[in-house]
């Protein structure tokens, strides 16, 4: 086998460095919960500003409290679902591990899916705490209140938005190339 450096071609890089973001996104999750936890009881909520709360809910569904309601069997589907994610977020960094804003994406998705199965198993429900309230959200929700999330919250939204990101400037590029 001829090493990478003699064919003038470079190995593709590792993804260790992705699953380290991932990682650390898990810790900064958890580390946010938990004092979260320890300094707040169920339904808590302190004003920060005129438009910020910081609170201490529950949510045993998924984002915008989906299927909450039901009778438990959601908290093991979620967890999983976040398992089979992650798998699958694992194989395709190593699919495309060149592609740094894809997997910058795939890394924040999958920090804040493990974030979130690791609340599912310890707690029975996600713990969220960051809570918005805007008047142009009141057709919306109930007082303008911005359904509360969490870090693990924030990273899969900002991974979700990097996957479009990435898709659009790939199309972008293709248009351009194309005769």
């Amino acid at each position: 086998m001829v090493p990478a450096a003699a064919t003038g071609s470079a190995a593709p890089p590792s993804i260790a460095g992705w699953l380290w973001l991932a990682l650390a996104i898990v810790v900064a999750d958890q580390a946010t919960k938990a004092l979260v936890v320890q300094a707040f009881v169920h339904g808590d909520s302190v004003p920060v500003t005129g438009f910020f709360n910081l609170v201490r809910v529950h949510n045993a569904g998924a984002a915008f409290s989906f299927l909450a309601g039901a009778s438990g069997w959601q908290r093991w589907f979620f967890v999983a679902l976040g398992i089979a994610a992650s798998v699958f977020i694992t194989w395709m960094l190593h699919g495309h591990r060149g592609q740094r804003l894809l997997s910058l994406a795939l890394a924040l998705i999958m920090g804040g899916a493990i974030g979130n199965v690791i609340d599912r198993l310890v707690h029975g429900h996600v713990v969220d705490f960051l809570q918005f309230r805007f008047g142009f959200l009141e057709p919306l929700f109930h007082g303008g209140y911005f359904p509360s999330f969490n870090v693990a919250d924030i990273a899969i939204t900002l991974g979700a938005a990097g996957l479009i990101a990435d898709e659009l400037r790939r199309l972008l590029a293709a248009r351009r190339s194309a005769p």
